[in-house]
C-alpha cells in the first residue's frame, strides 16, 4: 500500500501541475473552471477503488480480478452520476463549456483508470512471486 501511495502521489502532482500549467497559459478555454473539482473526485474515486481491490486480494489473490471489475464498474457508475448531475443542473446549456467539461473529465477518467490498471500491474509482480516461491 505505502508503494501504492507514492505511485499515487507522484501521479497526482504530475497530473495536477499539468493542468495548472494549461490553465495558466490558456484560461477556461482549454480548462474548465470545475477542472480542479473533477480531478479530486477522480483522485478519490481512485483510491477508494484501490482500497477496495487491495481488501479483496488481502482475503485471496486469485480476487484480484474480480475486484478490478468491481473497482471498473464502481468507477464508471460514480461518474456517470457525476456527469448527469452536472448537465442536469444546468451544466449543458450553451454558453457554460459543455464541451470543455466532457473534454476534461474524460481525460481525467481515463487518465485515472490508466494509472490505476499500471498501479495494479506494477503491483503484480510481488504477488506472483509469492506463488513460484510455494
Amino acid at each position: 500500500m505505502i508503494r501504492f501511495l507514492r505511485q499515487f502521489i507522484a501521479f497526482a502532482t504530475g497530473l495536477g501541475l499539468l493542468i495548472y500549467l494549461l490553465h495558466r497559459v490558456c484560461g477556461p478555454a482549454l480548462v474548465h473552471p470545475r477542472t480542479g473539482l473533477l480531478f479530486g473526485f477522480m483522485a478519490g474515486l481512485t483510491l477508494v477503488t484501490y482500497s477496495l481491490t487491495a481488501r479483496l486480494v488481502a482475503r485471496s489473490p486469485t480476487n484480484l480480478g474480480i475486484g478490478h471489475l468491481i473497482g471498473m464498474t464502481l468507477r464508471m457508475l460514480a461518474s456517470l452520476a457525476l456527469v448527469t448531475v452536472h448537465l442536469a443542473r444546468g451544466g449543458a446549456h450553451e454558453g457554460r463549456g459543455t464541451w470543455t467539461f466532457l473534454g476534461a473529465f474524460f481525460l481525467l477518467y481515463f487518465s485515472w483508470a490508466g494509472f490505476e490498471i499500471w498501479a495494479s500491474l506494477s503491483n503484480l509482480r510481488p504477488i506472483s512471486r509469492k506463488q513460484v516461491a510455494q
